[in-house]
């Protein structure tokens, strides 16, 4: 059967949609770049490769190869069925796999919301050298666990149980064929004129596609119902990070930063006033530029 990309790059972004095979799954991955440096990037919920659009060729023009995949159960990339396919322990095997197929020499792993829980567990746990860590908009998991036994993270994390509910998540999110799904993006931005219609279409579009929604909220189900979060020892991280931070995060309390610096030997922590959860897609130069600048001075 013939795959059906997710999102069609312009041809000027240098960006082209490639498959890899890679933990047992067929991967949609966009790519850019060429060379031994990967630089691999980590879509969240309810996202797609495609919201890196404005940070692939920035990278790529750093000298990275770029490779963004959509995560299994997302895009055209494979779902595989039931709630432990998402379980953390896998998806880390995933993004080592990933690397493994690159052939890379050097990785630089970035990642945003829940692929910065994924980034993070892999980091803590070393499943394969990292030169450089970036996260965005998603809490050490040490700090995390605090921060959920206080109201004001936990009145703000409620879709998480929402999400524990059989099948009616996914029927309230796909009404309207996933019309919720984009408006998930436009609700909550700071920056609205990123966010219209033909921008968040791809969004809405590959959430409608037959058991999309299913597989993306199965990686919440997957999240309570196994112990991975939980089993990372101390939760220290050796490799260099640098924490990227929307300050006007609906879903997340700016507490969640505190204490970052007693589990991460080498951070930096540059935040973004007047950005939403959505922080590489509400200030794409700010962000870029942070970037540029931090990986530059490694």
């Amino acid at each position: 059967m013939e795959r059906q990309p997710s999102w069609d790059p312009p041809a000027e972004s240098g960006v082209a949609i490639r498959w890899i095979e890679a933990n047992g799954l067929t991967f949609e991955v966009a790519e850019a770049g060429a060379g031994d440096r990967l630089a691999l990037l980590l879509h969240g919920f309810p996202e797609l490769h495609y919201s890196w659009r404005h940070q692939i060729p920035v990278l790529a023009a750093q000298g990275y190869r770029v490779w963004a995949p959509n995560m299994r159960g997302y895009g055209a990339s494979e779902r595989p069925q039931g709630i432990k396919a998402y379980r953390l322990n896998t998806l880390a095997e995933d993004v080592a796999a990933l690397i493994d197929a690159s052939g890379a020499k050097e990785v630089t792993l970035i990642a945003h919301d829940w692929g910065a829980l994924v980034a993070w567990h892999f980091a803590i746990l070393e499943i394969r050298p990292l030169a450089n860590l970036v996260i965005l908009n998603v809490p050490h998991p040490k700090c995390s666990q605090r921060e959920l036994k206080r109201w004001r993270q936990l009145r703000k994390s409620w879709y998480i149980f929402f999400f524990q509910l059989p099948r009616l998540p996914e029927k309230l999110l796909g009404r309207s064929n996933a019309e919720p799904v984009a408006d998930v993006f436009r609700n909550s931005a700071v920056n609205k004129h990123f966010f219209d219609d033909a921008a968040v279409e791809p969004y809405r579009r590959a959430a409608a596609q037959p058991g999309a929604l299913k597989a993306m909220i199965n990686y919440y189900r997957a999240l309570l119902r196994t112990p991975d979060v939980r089993q990372i020892g101390d939760g220290k991280v050796d490799t260099r990070t640098l924490v990227l931070w929307g300050e006007q995060d609906l879903a997340i309390d700016i507490h969640v930063l505190d204490g970052t610096d007693e589990y991460v030997r080498d951070l930096t922590v540059k935040r973004f006033p007047d950005a939403s959860h959505w922080v590489q897609q509400d200030v794409p130069d700010q962000v870029n530029a942070a970037l540029v600048e931090w990986l530059a001075r490694g």
